[in-house]
């Protein structure tokens, strides 16, 4: 499987309820993700339900939690979801850091790990990312990790930027 120096990863469980819902009820994570609202409880349980049962991922690899070798801390989570832009169906790379662990690299390690496998190892001719506007932190990990500006589109009522990388 996937791994890096620091960071291995393995797939959700609903044990990990706890963890998905501190980063959804997290303001501060949420302001660019999807409406920018946080989640309840309830809701935090579906989305993971969703993710654990593999719903939107792509041959057969889905959104994996994140944790670090040293101590087994979870910090997030990255993977592959088939996203509809423009009416073709494309893999875009995501990655999720939660607030604690901002700025300590983790982001960049896990996206390009899962970048490299999607590309060499699953043969992906094309990833993308799909960023909102404003978000700058995920913005620089896209560009760290080669991805380049493709577009501006409007996604679901939201401005964003698609990013994108081709073998």
């Amino acid at each position: 499987m996937i791994e890096t120096e620091r960071l291995t990863f393995r797939k959700y469980k609903m044990d990990d309820l706890d963890f998905y819902y501190s980063m959804l009820a997290d303001p501060e994570m949420m302001r660019y993700i999807g409406n920018g609202k946080t989640k309840n409880l309830g809701e935090s349980k579906e989305k993971l339900n969703l993710i654990i049962n593999n719903y939107m991922a792509y041959n057969g690899l889905g959104i994996m939690l994140a944790c670090r070798k040293d101590d087994g801390a979870l910090i997030g989570h990255v993977g592959f979801v088939p996203q509809k832009i423009d009416g073709t169906v494309q893999v875009e790379l995501g990655y999720w850091i939660a607030q604690k662990y901002w700025g300590k690299g983790y982001g960049t390690e896990a996206a390009k790990a899962f970048l490299n496998y999607g590309l060499y190892t699953l043969g992906i001719d094309e990833l993308i990312s799909i960023i909102q506007k404003g978000n700058a932190p995920s913005i620089n990990i896209a560009r760290k990790i080669g991805m380049k500006f493709k577009k501006d589109i409007v996604y679901y009522s939201k401005n964003v930027a698609i990013y994108e990388i081709t073998k």
